[in-house]
């Protein structure tokens, strides 16, 4: 057969294949021609081919070649798509939550964005559940943020909640509205209920339209599993970059009613305050108004869920919810202020949940390795002492010398000094692992850096700082910032 070519020119040349090796005989290899006569070469010639000849022949090395690439195998593929190890700043047990009466929590894999795991909450509660709730700061709040706030305002109780990972629904438009009406729609059925009384939070990728169908047809298969008992599985299914279930629990006293707090959460970047993109869901059987259960909230929420900061970035999609059943105190009157003598137990029980909580939310930071408390004292007022410890807190370069346990405490000086708050530069004390390593605006003179050293290489770091201006003081939490921080961001939507 003859092939037809076309050179670079245009002209079609004909060119003749090459005779196939038959069998197994292997090719030779090609020699250079030899030439036609030995009359035609000159005696210098000879002399040279005679000598090549004779001498011995190089072996040459054999070409190593380069394996073709290997299909990647499921485990490859999906390596990247892993859930994370663990963080090493987890709780070594988590708690078991003891039922509440009145709440039923239900979940299922509806197929939201994750494969093979649940990513859809439903808790049904009791007719005349309380509800209360704080929500993000941010300006580009989610359509789940807008309904939940409008049900409040309208009164809404508490009888069913709808939680999604996965998708946030932020960022998405009408359609966000569309799917939040249609989730509400479907809940309030489920539930029996109105839909001002159906609260919704999303967390997830932004900007991503939300199909409304894995919802709604997961809220009927979820509460079709739905217990009393189900706090592990529920706080399991609101996880989206989290390495560990988020849960706490408390007892204590409403008068002679002994009650439970039980709470969960979910959180590991995008956490600043004013609140994080995070999602905290409170349950109690304590009898109390709406009115009061707001109170507390806020002023819980002050002290733990925004006194903690992992990127200084805050979400779309924040929301802490706190519902009251009523159910350990039905012969009771519920408690209509928040200052009364019978909530004493309640709000030092309420606030230690909610600390722990935030704080599990800081040790899950993405990448986090060092779990760190900063505490500001002898400023202007307790605003400023916050705002000088956040700068602290947030500063990029003090969270790597923490990670790379540099005990570089000038980094500290800077991150006071751009907070903008009032300092006295030469009454400015830094303490690191309760050691002064500067003191009266200059560094201690021959300190021992061997305690500071030993402190730096644990898991919890603490930082104290005293501006010399006044008597007020703040603590806030916070963590280190490593390379896996840059990793999994990096690969979020992926």
């Amino acid at each position: 057969m003859t092939v037809k070519t076309t050179s670079r020119s245009g002209t079609k040349t004909s060119v003749k294949p090459r005779k196939k090796v038959s069998g197994k005989a292997k090719a030779k290899p090609r020699v250079k021609a030899k030439p036609h006569s030995r009359a035609k070469q000159t005696r210098a010639t000879r002399k040279t081919v005679k000598a090549t000849a004779a001498a011995p022949v190089a072996k040459k090395k054999p070409v190593k070649k380069k394996p073709a690439p290997k299909a990647k195998s499921k485990t490859a593929a999906a390596k990247k798509k892993e859930a994370p190890a663990v963080s090493p700043l987890a709780p070594k047990s988590y708690p078991a939550l003891p039922p509440i009466e009145g709440v039923e929590l239900g979940t299922v894999a509806a197929g939201i964005k994750y494969k093979n795991r649940t990513d859809l909450l439903v808790v049904r509660m009791t007719d005349g559940t309380q509800a209360a709730g704080v929500f993000t700061t941010s300006k580009t709040a989610s359509a789940p943020v807008d309904w939940c706030r409008g049900n409040l305002e309208d009164g809404g109780l508490g009888r069913m909640l709808v939680v999604n990972s996965g998708n946030s629904n932020a960022f998405t438009g009408k359609a966000g509205v569309q799917t939040v009406k249609a989730t509400a729609a479907a809940a309030a059925n489920a539930g029996n209920c109105r839909q001002r009384d159906v609260f919704i939070a999303s967390t997830g990728v932004i900007g991503v339209p939300m199909d409304p169908a894995p919802v709604v047809a997961g809220i009927e298969t979820a509460l079709n599993d739905a217990r009393p008992d189900n706090w592990d599985a529920a706080a399991r299914a609101i996880m989206t970059t989290d390495t560990y279930p988020k849960l706490a629990t408390r007892r204590c006293k409403v008068g002679d009613a002994e009650v439970t707090i039980n709470g969960i959460a979910k959180g590991s970047g995008m956490i600043a305050p004013d609140l994080a993109t995070m999602l905290v869901f409170i349950f109690t059987d304590a009898a109390l108004s709406r009115e009061t259960l707001q109170t507390l909230l806020m002023l819980g929420t002050r002290d733990s869920f925004n006194a903690i900061t992992v990127d200084s970035d805050t979400s779309t999609s924040d929301s802490v919810m706190l519902f009251a059943t009523g159910t350990a105190m039905k012969d009771a009157t519920p408690v209509r202020r928040a200052g009364d003598p019978k909530l004493r137990e309640f709000r030092r029980a309420l606030h230690e949940l909610m600390l722990d909580l935030a704080h599990q939310v800081v040790r899950d930071g993405e990448g986090a390795t060092k779990f760190v408390q900063v505490t500001v004292t002898g400023a202007e007022s307790h605003q400023a002492a916050r705002r000088i410890a956040m700068a602290i807190a947030n500063s990029p370069l003090v969270k790597t010398a923490v990670a790379g346990e540099d005990a570089n405490w000038g980094r500290i000086v800077m991150a006071v000094g751009k907070s903008g708050e009032a300092a006295d530069r030469d009454k400015l004390v830094i303490r690191i692992g309760g050691v002064d390593v500067a003191k009266n605006g200059q560094a201690v003179p021959d300190f021992d850096e061997a305690p500071v050293a030993r402190h730096m290489k644990g898991q919890e770091i603490d930082i104290a700082v005293d501006v010399g201006i006044g008597k007020a003081t703040a603590t806030v939490w916070t963590c280190d910032l490593t390379h896996q921080y840059i990793s999994i961001n990096a690969d979020y939507r992926s």
